[in-house]
């Protein structure tokens, strides 16, 4: 992407021009703490493989016939996720809102508008990426997913997971990264460090929600330096694996 769709596309998400100066991967020597993490497994593993979809339309239709908990009495579909089926990059949210859950797809309102945004602003189209939520239903009201919600829907994540295969996960906002790695920490103390996702070499990265942004807008800088660090993350990972392979 050149210079100046890097700017436009910043100014869209709200962060100042200036600091599209920075190069995303000027910093060589950041040191990456690595915090491994294994997300809580509620169900039973063994009876989780014996269900495992062998694809992501298999595992969609399944999901869209789920009544786990009580959210399948007020969705109006199920939001199972959108993008490349082998994408490198996975972004997870928490859940779908009203657009999303009269839609059908996540991220399509005003937060999806900056989320794109952002992913542009890091030379990313959301073709390119896979869009998932920890829920796949949205909670009424808007509220926040309870505790045996993300239960429910923890397979169907960690299916995802494994049939996409990405190389990077961006998990935006607290609850979803919270659950994902399985710990409590406050949103503010994950950013700029790097965690791994259960037993997997698959690194992940934590920032804020879009939708916590639109209402925040001070916190735009801070999230494009969370892109950055993914950025950079993302490009240890692909070298990584390229010296794996020729060895």
């Amino acid at each position: 992407m050149n210079e100046d769709k890097r700017l436009y596309y910043l100014e869209q998400m709200g962060v100042q021009t200036w600091l599209s100066n920075q190069h995303v991967a000027e910093s060589e020597n950041i040191e990456v703490q690595e915090h491994v993490q294994a997300i809580a497994i509620q169900e039973n593993l063994s009876v989780e493989q014996q269900h495992a979809a062998s694809s992501l339309d298999e595992l969609k239709q399944t999901v869209s016939n789920c009544t786990k908990c009580e959210l399948h009495r007020t969705r109006t579909q199920t939001v199972f996720g959108v993008g490349h089926p082998a994408a490198d990059w996975l972004i997870i949210g928490e859940a779908p809102g009203a657009d999303e859950d009269r839609i059908g797809e996540p991220f399509v309102g005003r937060a999806g508008q900056l989320l794109t945004s952002m992913l542009r602003a890091m030379g990313l189209a959301r073709e390119e990426v896979f869009i998932a939520n920890i829920l796949k239903c949205r909670p009424p009201n808007n509220r926040d997913p309870q505790a045996n919600e993300i239960n429910s829907c923890g397979s169907y994540l960690r299916q995802q997971i494994e049939l996409i295969q990405p190389k990077i996960i961006l998990v935006v906002g607290r609850i979803a990264a919270q659950s994902l790695l399985n710990v409590d920490t406050p949103i503010g103390k994950m950013r700029g460090q790097k965690f791994i996702y259960q037993d997997t070499d698959i690194p992940v990265v934590a920032t804020y929600h879009p939708a916590y942004l639109l209402r925040s807008p001070q916190q735009k800088r801070s999230a494009w330096e969370d892109l950055k660090f993914a950025l950079e993350v993302f490009s240890h990972q692909v070298s990584s694996h390229k010296t794996a392979e020729s060895s």
